[in-house]
């Protein structure tokens, strides 16, 4: 072993290995601002043909668990149509409060409560702002008791409330007022029959629905305007239950087809929770072929179809341009190519050695 003598300097110490570089920072892809897809994917330029004017207006109620989704077929629909509105929908978590009038009440000849709303853009139509407090709630004003099993009684001036344990509806002659908690499912097969049912389902209407929510890591509770729309006269609602109509089967004019946009699941709470669709015709698509979805996109069961294909397929039997409402269907096919490709491509660089 050798020695260093009393004059040799000591030996320097061996360099440090160099720090190993950071990890590359992950840039956002680039993304349209109509379209919402990557640049490189974007749809815009698919369209050969401006929007096509669709004379029956289509409403979409859109799950906010859908609004950013990868391959949600509304984008389409919003590019696609030129008659079209979106509204977007959240589950209830603690309470909500719909308050529904007549767009020409017979009895009382007013119009329906206006908001004091401004307008915001969404898509290509106008909705309400929304409007939040943060105000706790004060105890018992606005809020109804949940604890009772049942309870129906009529006011002096032709109120009829009907109160369950998760709901209270309540029928005024200018107005129906639906309170609600989370997972409610209100009957409202007897509302047709009230003097303020007919007058909804003759003349359209407009509702609104005040959401009550908790703040996430908080106590403290909050409300916003969830939407304010109008439902015109001549709506329809497609929605497959026990009485739904065979689209063959309906035998009256269609003006506004109403569409729920989200998986199967929250489509149905949906449903539920926004119980005033319940009052609409509905109507059911025949079964058709399988969904362009099937293989990029879980289905439930076989004929789930995704928006854009319900509103194509129902716009069709209804008249609308079979060959334009092919075109818009031949973009959304694109879209799921796109994805398809995009799956193959990822497969095949983790299969590489």
């Amino acid at each position: 072993m050798g020695s260093h003598g009393h004059g040799d300097p000591p030996p320097s110490p061996s360099p440090s290995p160099p720090p190993p570089p950071p990890p590359p920072t992950r840039t956002r892809r680039p993304v349209c601002a109509k379209c919402t897809k990557p640049v490189k994917l974007c749809l815009c330029s698919r369209f050969s043909s401006p929007p096509l004017h669709n004379s029956i207006s289509i409403t979409v109620l859109q799950h906010s668990h859908e609004v950013k989704h990868p391959l949600n077929s509304t984008r389409v629909a919003k590019l696609g149509f030129d008659n079209i509105s979106v509204t977007h929908i959240s589950d209830v978590n603690l309470h909500a409060r719909l308050q529904i009038h007549p767009l020409n009440p017979q009895l009382s000849g007013s119009e329906p409560a206006r908001l004091p709303t401004s307008t915001v853009t969404d898509g290509q139509k106008e909705r309400p702002q929304i409007a939040k407090s943060r105000e706790n709630p004060k105890p018992g004003k606005g809020f109804f008791n949940l604890n009772r099993g049942g309870d129906e009684g009529e006011g002096g001036n032709g109120i009829v409330t009907k109160e369950m344990n998760k709901y209270k509806v309540t029928c005024s002659p200018t107005s129906l007022t639906v309170t609600l908690e989370r997972t409610a499912k209100p009957n409202l097969n007897w509302v047709p029959k009230t003097t303020i049912g007919k007058s909804l389902i003759t003349n359209g209407f407009r509702v609104n629905k005040l959401h009550t929510k908790k703040m996430s890591n908080s106590t403290q509770i909050y409300q916003i305007l969830e939407y304010d729309i109008i439902v015109p006269p001549n709506s329809v609602l497609l929605f497959p239950n026990e009485k739904s109509l065979a689209l063959d089967s309906v035998d009256f004019q269609v003006k506004n087809l109403i569409v729920l946009d989200g998986t199967w699941a929250k489509a149905q709470r949906m449903y539920h929770e926004n119980p005033w669709l319940k009052l609409l015709p509905h109507i059911k698509l025949d079964s058709v072929k399988e969904s362009l979805y099937s293989e990029v996109r879980h289905e439930p069961k076989s004929g789930c179809l995704s928006t854009i294909e319900s509103i194509v397929f129902a716009l069709k039997k209804f008249g609308e341009d079979a060959e334009r409402l092919d075109l818009i269907l031949g973009v959304f096919e694109s879209m799921i190519l796109d994805q398809r490709r995009c799956k193959e491509e990822k497969f095949s660089d983790l299969s590489q050695p």
